[in-house]
């Protein structure tokens, strides 16, 4: 089990943290006067065990945000690296510039060629300032779809890893027409006659995530949240105020769990004990299991048959989100 590495604690987590500061000052204790304290070890690490446990059997919708915000989950690249073979980085929108927040290739999963695209965020300051902290610009999402179209031709399979806050609302985004190539990348998404796989593993937020989650199968991590706008935000416009922001996220039912049963996604990938970013090989492993699964259900379909059922997916969705 890997331990928080930027030292950050969530608040529902400081009394696991402490249980894991004791079991390393044991360690080292046993190490530097080579002393057998292996039972209290072991006695800590069930206890610590128990805790993870308790803490996070029934996470609130703000908590579960946290977890779907920290920094040491694992983002795009990291499973882009560890699940697609011979990754080769493709770049441009071919119209303007190339995003490199849009990770955009093409490799192989389990053998199977495929086209992939993702937000990655970065883990330090110096990559998220490269990676504009996960927030695409128009030329990403343009890049999105030229690699659909692409996909669409050669009659690859995509995999799309969602990890945004939103698209990127600065003047100069709006200027080069953020709205019209988000609404294009949903478009495309729609349109190919090849399987599209997308998946939440962190942050799904808003148009920025749907232009490229509008897929066959939609899957979230479980602590993972997709929503509209962010509780922070959503507590600012309707009660003027941050102050607001736990019943936001109460009310925005933005976890994996409420849009499983609101029937907006589809599967839920179960987390290591203690959330992704306390085992990131664990979570990308099952991640990877989960995606290769529901991957192999749709390649026998014919292209004509994944997006009539595509289209028929979405339009389900809005009428029993309208009964709602």
């Amino acid at each position: 089990m890997n331990t928080n590495s930027n030292g950050m604690v969530l608040d529902f987590e400081k009394t696991i943290v402490e249980i894991e500061a004791k079991i390393e000052s044991l360690k080292m204790l046993a190490q530097e006067e080579d002393v057998d304290i292996s039972k209290e070890i072991s006695r800590l690490q069930e206890k610590l065990e128990r805790q993870l446990r308790i803490s996070y059997a029934n996470l609130t919708p703000w908590q579960k945000a946290q977890v779907a915000r920290h920094p040491d989950r694992p983002h795009c690249l990291d499973y882009v690296y560890s699940l697609i073979e011979d990754f080769v980085p493709l770049a441009g929108d071919r119209s303007f510039a190339d995003d490199p927040t849009m990770i955009s290739g093409i490799g192989r999963f389990n053998g199977i060629s495929v086209v992939v695209l993702g937000q990655e965020k970065g883990h330090d300051l110096e990559s998220r300032i490269k990676y504009n902290f996960g927030m695409a610009k128009p030329e990403g999402y343009r890049k999105a779809k030229r690699l659909m179209d692409m996909a669409d031709k050669f009659k690859l399979p995509v995999l799309c890893f969602v990890d945004t806050d939103g698209a990127y609302p600065g003047v100069e985004a709006e200027a080069r027409g953020q709205a019209e190539a988000i609404a294009a990348s949903t478009e495309k998404c729609l349109q190919i006659r090849t399987p599209i796989v997308s998946t939440v593993i962190g942050m799904g937020g808003s148009g920025g995530a749907i232009a490229i989650a509008a897929a066959d199968r939609i899957l979230m991590l479980e602590n993972s949240i997709y929503s509209v706008i962010s509780p922070e935000a959503c507590s600012s416009i309707l009660w003027k105020s941050t102050d607001k922001t736990k019943e936001a996220a109460e009310a925005l039912r933005f976890t994996a769990q409420d849009l499983k049963s609101l029937g907006v996604i589809d599967e839920i990938i179960k987390e290591p004990l203690g959330g992704a970013h306390r085992d990131r090989k664990a979570a990308i492993e099952e991640t990877g299991k989960v995606i290769l699964r529901n991957l192999k259900d749709l390649i026998p379909l014919s292209g004509e048959e994944l997006r009539r059922r595509r289209t028929e997916k979405f339009l389900e969705m809005g009428r029993h989100l309208s009964d709602n």
